[in-house]
């Protein structure tokens, strides 16, 4: 049975490089299991942090010390390792910009070869998180009130800037959350509760992106559904996440013992029903493919659900919720991985199919 190549792609130039790191050691791991070893061989491809592709040895280095690597050595933006031309589906694991945002997949798609996961549109529209919400809007799913904010507003005269705090304060009240709008996993995002503390989180907000958004918060409970498939995806069973911090930001998330996952959530069955078709329906009017991440306000008080985001390339680190939800629904690591591979070389269209040939 001859062997596929699989080039793991992780590191890349965003803030998560470091998550990155760790999850790819997590799918490494699981490409060398005795599931997939006869099915697969493994070549990691490392973005330093400079954008510089690196592959083999090197890129095995950073995997087995789990650190990044220090900025050394000659490399040119647009000229790849020559191993690249030995890849045969690419598995991206690029948390972030540069990463999920369907820039990298845009890459892969001019390579002809297939790859994990969503497309360019999919992985676009679920990074924007107002685009997102205009897709969710348009798919009838409830969500938080929210405003647009743009930073030519922020960054403005002493006229506007008052104006805008008003307006918000009028339409959302406090608290509320300042988020950038093209930004992954926690980063840039402020909870306020005083007029002091929203102009402050508008002006850093303000510094990551040029459209931001800025939300209502909501007494609810968190749970997140896992999806998997392509035209025909399984929504898995339902978790939660419950922490001490004040709300779910990047520390919380990342660092082990700060944040409990609950697998299954305790919720009424109703409840996870409405939750998984509501992860599919989400899945669909992004165009996703492959995995996906959705999460889900819980309001108890009232029995309301609401969509808060999806997320096309979730962590694997031995804390994401992602794995979890899917070992718990009956598919260990090793399987969800074969899968996904799969998944994605279903993915690859007839045309790209014939150029290759």
């Amino acid at each position: 049975m001859t062997k596929l190549c699989v080039g793991l792609l992780f590191g890349g130039r965003s803030g998560e490089h470091e998550v990155s790191i760790i999850s790819a050691r997590a799918i490494a791991k699981a490409l060398n299991s005795e599931h997939n070893t006869p099915k697969y061989e493994l070549l990691p491809v490392y973005i330093q942090k400079d954008g510089i592709w690196q592959a083999g040895a090197t890129a095995q280095k950073v995997l087995e010390s789990g650190n990044p690597l220090q900025l050394e050595g000659e490399g040119n933006l647009w000229q790849y390792p020559p191993q690249v031309n030995d890849v045969d589906v690419w598995f991206p694991i690029l948390h972030g910009p540069n990463g999920e945002d369907g820039t990298v997949q845009g890459l892969l798609s001019l390579m002809q070869v297939p790859f994990v996961g969503s497309g360019v549109l999919g992985s676009a529209l679920s990074m924007d998180k107002l685009a997102m919400k205009r897709a969710f809007a348009q798919a009838q799913l409830p969500q938080v009130k929210y405003m647009e904010v743009l930073r030519s507003q922020v960054w403005s005269n002493p006229c506007i800037f008052p104006k805008l705090c008003d307006q918000i304060e009028q339409t959302l009240d406090y608290p509320c959350f300042v988020k950038p709008g093209n930004l992954g996993s926690s980063v840039g995002i402020f909870k306020v509760r005083t007029r002091s503390e929203l102009e402050a989180a508008l002006d850093n907000a303000a510094s990551y992106d040029r459209r931001l958004i800025v939300e209502a918060g909501v007494v609810a409970r968190e749970v997140e559904c896992a999806v998997l498939g392509n035209d025909y995806p399984k929504a898995s069973i339902v978790g939660e996440i419950t922490y001490q911090s004040d709300f779910y930001d990047y520390k919380t998330k990342y660092t082990e013992g700060l944040a409990e996952l609950l697998i299954p959530a305790p919720l009424p069955p109703g409840i996870i029903t409405q939750i998984q078709e509501m992860a599919l329906q989400a899945f669909a009017a992004v165009d996703a493919a492959g995995l996906a991440r959705v999460d889900f306000f819980y309001l108890e008080a009232t029995g309301e659900v609401l969509i808060n985001e999806i997320n096309t390339l979730p962590g694997f680190t031995a804390t994401s919720m992602y794995p979890q939800l899917w070992a718990a629904s009956g598919i260990a690591f090793p399987q969800l991985v074969d899968q996904l591979i799969e998944f994605g070389l279903e993915r690859q269209s007839p045309i790209s199919t014939r150029l290759r040939d």
